[in-house]
């Protein structure tokens, strides 16, 4: 299943390079763009998927959960498919019950029926039409927070201040490329150049944020930010996937005093909490994304050791 997810990218030096989304039509009034419109959208995810991930936590602080419904695929991936799949077999009779498709690649080819890509999440779909409208898993939290701003619930956080979009922005291209998809880099490498190129960067960035977080609750001071929720999704990872599965072996995230404890200080959010089910990303990685050939699922890490506590909040910062 690991060849199967990186088969087309991977470059001549044996680097993984993620495929580009192909759905990015904008939300707004004008003609050929999307409506912000409640209840008009069905946003399909995996609990396991941190693309996925950090949509959810997003639609919880900013209140748009009761704004469209949520569709969960199964954190195993079906086999026997001769393909890449994602399947709705948590739901009765194994079909998605707003959408009615069993698998994720029914409603890809329903929208483009020339599709060639892997069918991915988060993938958002036009009730109305039954087809992927976005699937832009890089920009979509960003249109959650401004483009749906309108549907925000009274008291929602400004995730995405205006006075430092450029600095959010700059550091979420460093996210992305060296943590995010950094151990993605590392795990699905296929020369070893490639694998120590991606795992040196990689620990390189988490020591700077390591570093940095020693002088700031969160890493644009005192407020949770877009840049929180993209780090986040990588480190709640970390530990349980990333370090043995995809040979992120350096450290774990509990050897950083700065890291852990604020991975801590966002997992005790009810938002952060909520949608962070272990389970579901251990059986995604190591049943699915990790060659396990005899599918033996992993015990730990100890889950309860996230509430253990923490003092990022009363901490003095210099």
């Amino acid at each position: 299943m690991a060849t199967d997810f990186v088969k087309g990218e991977v470059d001549a030096f044996g680097r993984f390079q993620r495929q580009k989304t192909q759905f990015l039509t904008p939300f707004g009034s004008e003609q050929g763009q999307l409506p912000v419109e409640k209840d008009r959208y069905r946003l399909i995810v995996s609990y396991a998927c941190p693309w996925a991930h950090r949509q959810l936590i997003a639609l919880k602080l900013l209140g748009l959960e009761n704004a469209l419904t949520i569709g969960v695929a199964d954190p195993v991936r079906p086999t026997g498919l001769g393909r890449t799949d994602w399947a709705f077999s948590l739901d009765p009779d194994g079909k998605d019950p707003v959408l009615g498709a069993a698998y994720l690649s029914d409603i890809y080819l329903k929208t483009d029926p020339d599709y060639q890509g892997r069918y991915t999440v988060p993938a958002l779909v036009d009730v109305e039409t039954g087809q992927v409208v976005n699937n832009d898993f890089y920009n979509l939290l960003k249109i959650w927070e401004t483009d749906w701003k309108d549907l925000h619930e009274d008291g929602a956080p400004d995730l995405y201040p205006e006075s430092i979009r450029q600095d959010i922005d700059a550091l979420n291209e460093i996210i992305f490329n060296d943590i995010n998809n950094g151990v993605y880099k590392a795990g699905f490498a296929r020369s070893q150049d490639a694998y120590e190129e991606a795992y040196d960067i990689l620990f390189t960035r988490l020591d700077e944020l390591e570093e940095r977080l020693s002088h700031s609750r969160y890493l644009f001071g005192n407020q949770v930010t877009d840049s929180d929720i993209r780090l986040y999704v990588t480190l709640a990872r970390f530990d349980a996937a990333y370090y043995n599965g995809f040979r992120c072996n350096r450290n774990r995230l509990v050897d950083f005093p700065n890291l852990w404890a604020y991975a801590r200080d966002l997992y005790q959010l009810p938002a952060f909490r909520e949608t962070t089910k272990f389970d579901h990303i251990k059986k995604h990685y190591h049943l699915s994304a990790i060659d396990n050939p005899h599918q033996i699922l992993p015990k730990g890490p100890d889950e309860k050791e996230w509430l253990a506590p923490q003092d990022r909040a009363s901490r003095q910062y210099q």
